[in-house]
């Protein structure tokens, strides 16, 4: 009975998500662009409208651990066989998506997701792989794990373009630095949870949280500017994924913004030229892709694409 509704549910899931995500499906909304501070933030939609995307048959990473129906677990003791991996309990029974470059805080040491994935609920134990994102500690008291949002786009990008644990915890390192943020752990999110850092992340978070879940029902992607460079884009293929996303890329992006951001000044037609490759045709998109962002794909259908920032 439980197999058969998980099969029913990605059915539906499926039927609802586009079979690419190029302009043939997409259509950059540069009139309704929000902006605030630092940061300015161009919605993509599905051509037609789109449909739920399939909000109802999957859930997020965010959506699970908070909720208590996914319990993400360390896999074992030793720092050398387990830093890499975690456990995930998915009772949700739901299908579970889980994006790269998604961070938890706790257990022995905080983590990064390498590589997006959807889980099935099952009664099983289920592992994903995973970066060490504070260097400074494998501690024998186990933490619970708290979901902790996107990291920002440099660190994605680092963790996308390497997949180098040293390289990750040298970009870290460097962050920490250049920002004048102290971490005994070396921890990533010793920045965002700094005191400063929380007023204008959650007046960045509340704004464009408002803006797209009060006004923009039908988006599916955002790209992000700051200064005359874009930051980075994501795009989904419905806007039940996206939406189950959106605040927790916000905070990676928002991050980028408040630390290194300036007014935003790139033009639309320097945002087209940057979007052009990813979005032109899925030959050009795969091939552009492969170092510069990522593509997900689940039960052969394109459902998340990322362009890393210029």
């Amino acid at each position: 009975m439980r197999t058969g509704l998980v099969i029913f549910l990605l059915l539906c899931c499926s039927a609802a998500l586009k079979a690419q995500l190029t302009y043939e499906t997409l259509q950059v909304d540069y009139d309704s662009a929000h902006t605030f501070k630092n940061l300015k933030i161009i919605p993509v939609r599905l051509k037609g409208g789109g449909s739920n995307g399939g909000r109802e048959a999957m859930i997020s990473l965010g959506q699970g651990i908070n909720s208590g129906t996914v319990l993400v677990t360390e896999r074992g003791t030793a720092a050398t066989e387990n830093v890499h991996w975690l456990r995930i309990n998915n009772n949700s029974g739901m299908p579970l998506y889980i994006g790269s470059g998604e961070v938890v805080m706790g257990g022995r040491q905080d983590r990064m997701i390498t590589r997006d994935t959807v889980l099935l609920p099952s009664e099983k134990d289920q592992y994903v792989q995973v970066m060490c994102v504070e260097e400074g500690r494998w501690s024998n008291k186990v933490k619970k794990f708290v979901y902790n949002n996107y990291a920002n786009t440099a660190l994605r990008k680092v963790l996308g373009t390497t997949n180098n644990q040293v390289l990750v915890w040298k970009e870290i390192n460097r962050q920490l630095g250049d920002n004048n943020f102290h971490s005994s752990s070396l921890a990533y999110l010793a920045q965002r949870h700094d005191k400063k850092m929380l007023i204008p992340q959650n007046e960045y978070q509340q704004y464009f949280h408002n803006k797209f879940f009060n006004e923009d029902t039908t988006v599916v992607g955002i790209i992000c500017v700051s200064g005359d460079r874009i930051i980075g884009c994501d795009i989904y293929a419905g806007k039940g994924l996206f939406e189950a996303s959106l605040d927790a890329l916000l905070a990676g992006y928002i991050e980028e913004a408040i630390l290194h951001g300036q007014t935003p000044s790139a033009t639309d037609e320097k945002v087209m030229n940057y979007l052009a490759p990813k979005l032109t045709n899925e030959p050009m998109q795969q091939e552009h892709l492969k170092k510069n962002g990522k593509i997900y794909r689940h039960e052969k259908r394109v459902i998340h694409i990322t362009g890393y920032g210029e």
